[in-house]
């Protein structure tokens, strides 16, 4: 047996091709994916190369059913266990125990076989956490194997022997006689085939004595053992006794009887023979009526002891029958009282969780009813300020008007008759442009060029608007600032020094195919409305705001002097104001879109900074030549990819780069979004724009006959009076019969 042990027990069955010896490996399977990991941490750990593995699986349900049904259960479990073992090309054997514990019958087959090491993936079994199959197996087998505990593929818990396995074991030379399932990749045998046992270790080893006995001792002596030869009760895996065998039947005590009478024949002839006629003849009848008489006696007594026992039995199976329909209903009432609670316990709870959000509801409501009452408390405030401070300005207005002179001086009255005539009745030919708040007509009113602006009478705001214009120019004079020459407040006329240029728009647009603005003109034009803008900021008693300062309200007479035009929406801001904050709130904003203040046009604070921001993107207008929408964010990523070259205006092509950068930088500084991130204009702003009006200045050439462009410093009065200066191709000679009007502006 040692040799056997060393060479077939030894390397899983089988040999190892080196000559050394293996132990035996015994997986536990089963149904759950702890298995799963169990087998294949023991393919790649434990077992070798020509190495064999048991596949363990305890059959709880063996007993309960058919052993066909049980069979392939057991097949069905351990089909996809040798399938693996197949990919992996290792020879497996399978082992099937039936017992209901499953932890005793690996135990025991452990003991039996002498396996030296076992694989069991870790598993609960019942309600009971604490019921834990393979903590129980790992505790109770043998010392002279190595249990390893396998949890998620990783090893969770060792024990290792202390002992060597026995030499012998007969139960696993018995298990080698067997043949071993080894697939190869190309087996196409049917999987339900392969070859398995089953073993149960408790049919010999744990037969009990029938209680029945007990009261049978006496027939043993006198009867043959053939007789009770089938009175033990055998248990199988289940615990299940059978009585099929040990209580005897009627046909058995015949039997007995007719035993008994063939023992006792040969003793009455022997007494008849020995005794003589009469005499023995009836010794003889005497003794065989007493017995008979005795044994039928002693066999009425038994059948009785038997009926009751029967029906002793009969009651005891229909008690424990009653007792485990009770127990089944006692059961099913618990199972259906845990239910009513869960339902209960859910219950409650959804209805707290329910009590909870409506009470946050509750609260968000209240909370979200007083903030609505304080914002109607701030928002009623706030109108009650901006009241305040429309009466107050309406005031200060008042008081800064009648600081001025008396109307009758500001300006000159024109009838409307003086007009018409000048106009020709306001003929269509005429007419040179046209505004939100009327058409513009050229005509010559005291013998100068003049431009008439007529106020519809359906404007919007247009008396307003009318009325403030002629008090603003009325009383202020700048080189750079449109000159009033007179009006007819009855009519709503307006009458200004002719441009003969038209505005900044039309010209950097090139309308009427005009030639392109030189950048040394656009440098100075940045300068002169500078210049302009700071004179009104700068204005005593009380600063004056623009507020629609756009390049269609900058005008250019013929040498392109600009200056400022259309003051109607300009607000004085109070001196108070002005001093401190530089801010005053407006009730309405106004302004064009594009150019008007994002700050002011949310928040109505007016202010001499939000004439930065148009004059910003006047600025990006000037030197770029394209539409305001978005081209202060165009520029901005230009520089910063380093194609500001590209963003130009393509109509001049001797740009000087980096001076027009320089510009381009300080005029998206003026269009911050945010008043206080944008430059003074009188200390930031104004000297570089006088630099680069002087670097203009410097590469201005020499004025000649045909040249589109000249600037009023390089023409003298002279040139102006004898008419050497030829008005630019392309142009209307209509308009270019302007003189003086220059003169007249400074």
């Amino acid at each position: 047996m040692a040799g056997l042990r060393d060479g077939s027990r030894r390397g899983g069955m089988s040999p190892a091709t080196d000559g050394s010896s293996l132990p035996v490996v015994a997986v536990a399977v089963d149904k759950d994916k702890s298995s799963q990991g169990a087998l294949k941490w023991a393919l790649d750990n434990v077992v070798g190369a020509d190495q064999s593995i048991l596949l363990v699986h305890v059959n709880t349900k063996a007993s309960s059913g058919p052993q066909q049904d049980s069979a392939s259960a057991a097949k069905e479990v351990l089909l996809p266990f040798r399938c693996f073992c197949r990919r992996k090309d290792v020879n497996c054997k399978d082992i099937v125990l039936e017992n209901t514990d499953v932890p005793k019958a690996i135990v025991d087959f452990v003991s039996h076989a002498a396996i030296e090491k076992l694989v069991v993936g870790a598993s609960r079994s019942g309600f009971v956490r604490s019921i834990d199959i393979s903590t129980n197996i790992s505790k109770n087998v043998p010392d002279f194997c190595t249990v390893y505990i396998i949890t998620k593929g990783k090893v969770s818990s060792v024990r290792n022997a202390v002992r060597p396995a026995p030499a012998i074991s007969p139960l696993l030379v018995k298990i080698q006689s067997q043949a071993t399932y080894a697939p190869g990749p190309l087996d196409h045998r049917n999987r339900g085939d392969a070859p398995f046992e089953t073993y149960n270790l408790y049919k010999d080893t744990e037969s009990m004595k029938s209680p029945f006995n007990r009261g049978m001792q006496f027939l043993t002596a006198r009867y043959s053992s053939e007789t009770m030869s089938g009175s033990d009760i055998s248990f199988v895996s289940s615990g299940r006794p059978s009585f099929d065998r040990a209580i005897p039947t009627r046909s058995s005590y015949m039997s007995s009887d007719r035993s008994f009478e063939s023992v006792q024949s040969p003793r009455r002839s022997v007494g008849a023979y020995s005794s003589g006629t009469g005499v023995s003849s009836l010794s003889h009848d005497s003794f065989s009526s007493e017995a008979s008489e005795s044994i039928e006696a002693e066999m009425n007594r038994l059948r009785l002891e038997l009926k009751q026992t029967m029906d002793m039995y009969s009651t005891a199976c229909k008690e424990a029958l009653s007792a485990k329909q009770k127990a089944m209903e006692l059961h099913r009432w618990k199972m259906e009282e845990q239910q009513k609670l869960e339902e209960a316990r859910l219950a409650g709870e959804a209805a707290l969780a329910l009590a909870a959000q409506e009470k946050a509801k509750c609260k968000a409501a209240v909370e979200a009813a007083e903030a609505a009452k304080q914002l109607a408390e701030f928002e009623a405030q706030k109108r009650m300020d901006a009241e305040m401070r429309v009466l107050k300005d309406s005031e200060d207005r008042k008081k800064a008007m009648e600081c001025l002179p008396q109307a009758d001086v500001k300006y000159r009255k024109y009838t409307i008759d003086e007009i018409e005539v000048a106009t020709e009745y306001f003929a269509e030919s005429r007419k040179i442009g046209e505004g939100g708040y009327g058409p513009v007509y050229k005509c010559y009113l005291d013998h100068t060029q003049a431009a008439v602006k007529v106020l519809r009478p359906d404007a919007a705001q247009g008396k307003l608007q009318f009325q403030q214009e002629v008090e603003i120019l009325s009383f202020i004079r700048h080189p750079n600032m449109v000159i009033l020459l007179g009006a007819c407040p009855e009519y709503g006329c307006l009458v200004y020094e002719y441009m003969a240029n038209g505005s900044l728009e039309d010209r950097l647009l090139r309308r009427g195919n005009t030639p392109p603005i030189p950048w040394q003109h656009r440098f100075r034009i940045a300068a002169e409305i500078g210049t302009a803008l700071l004179f009104l900021h700068q204005t005593k008693p009380e600063p004056l705001v623009h507020r629609d300062l756009k390049p269609a309200n900058i005008l250019l007479d013929q040498n392109y002097v600009s200056k400022i035009s259309d003051v109607g929406l300009a607000r004085l801001v109070p001196a108070s104001v002005a001093d401190h904050v530089t801010q005053y709130r407006m009730t309405a904003t106004a302004g064009t879109f594009c150019y008007i203040d994002p700050e002011y046009q949310q928040t109505g604070m007016l202010g001499t900074k939000s004439d930065i921001y148009s004059f910003g993107i006047l600025l990006l207008q000037l030197i770029t030549g394209r539409s305001p929408m978005g081209l202060r964010h165009h520029v901005d990523r230009s520089i910063g990819k380093g194609t500001f070259a590209e963003m130009l205006d393509p109509s001049v092509q001797d740009w000087p780069v980096e001076e027009a950068l320089c510009l381009a930088k300080l005029a998206l500084k003026c269009a911050e979004l945010r008043r206080k991130d944008r430059p003074d204009l009188g200390t930031t702003v104004l000297p570089e724009f006088n630099r680069l009006r002087a670097i203009g200045e410097e590469n201005m050439q020499q004025v000649v006959l045909g040249n589109s462009f000249q600037t009023a410093s390089e023409v003298s009065l002279q040139d102006m009076g004898s008419g050497a200066l030829q008005v630019p191709s392309g142009y209307d000679n209509s308009r270019s019969q302007y003189s003086g009007s220059d003169i007249v502006g400074r």
